[in-house]
């Protein structure tokens, strides 16, 4: 059967890390992006399934009494948080899943599994993660400076990752973060897995 293996992704706001994850699931089609659940109203334009798993506060907090939460957080008024049984589902399918969740999350999910990876990925500089939230057009002075307080803090946890990914240049970036992916499926325990029909072929007298 194959197995797939358990990522971890973060990056302050503004460091590229959804752009860089779009780019490497249409790369590589055996990572997918967990979908979150959350107790928030969807916003226009997204998708039940797709954005996220809206659900009421009581089935939320059914979940959180039935330790189904890889990881879960209070936002304001609202609740997000990652289903085990789903990401498990996911990789006994053979999928690579990827949390692209925040230092906090990432604690969390170490504390209730141990396999596995993650990266943190950084901007080549402040000024530049600046800039890039500027030119979202998005954002009023005042979120802008309190994203860059929250990056700070952020960016002060990078040392708990495994791998560390500077994203200057986009295409140097989405490379290096597919050399981590291809190098784990590569690893003795998933290929005797995965390849458990060719080597018992290989093997045998």
């Amino acid at each position: 059967m194959k197995t797939g293996q358990l990522y971890i992704v973060s990056a302050p706001s503004g460091g590229g890390k959804t752009s860089l994850l779009n780019a490497l699931r249409l790369e590589l089609p055996q990572a997918v992006v967990s979908v979150s659940l959350t107790t928030r109203q969807p916003r226009p334009g997204e998708e039940q399934g797709k954005h996220y798993h809206f659900v009421s506060m009581g089935e939320f907090q059914r979940q959180i009494e039935e330790d189904n939460f890889l990881e879960y957080a209070q936002v304001f008024d609202n609740y997000y948080g990652t289903s085990r049984q789903t990401v498990d589902e996911q990789l006994k399918s053979g999928f690579d899943v990827i949390l692209e969740i925040d230092w906090q999350g990432a604690q969390q999910v170490r504390q209730r599994t141990n396999d596995v990876i993650s990266v943190f990925i950084l901007p080549p500089s402040q000024r530049a993660l600046e800039e890039r939230l500027r030119n979202r057009r998005q954002d009023s002075d005042e979120i802008i400076a309190r994203r860059m307080r929250d990056a700070q803090r952020e960016l002060s946890h990078y040392n708990e990752y495994d791998y560390l990914v500077i994203n200057d240049d986009f295409d140097e970036a989405l490379q290096d973060l597919m050399s981590i992916f291809r190098c784990q499926r590569l690893r003795m325990k998933l290929q005797q897995q995965n390849k458990a029909s060719l080597l018992s072929q290989l093997i045998s007298e």
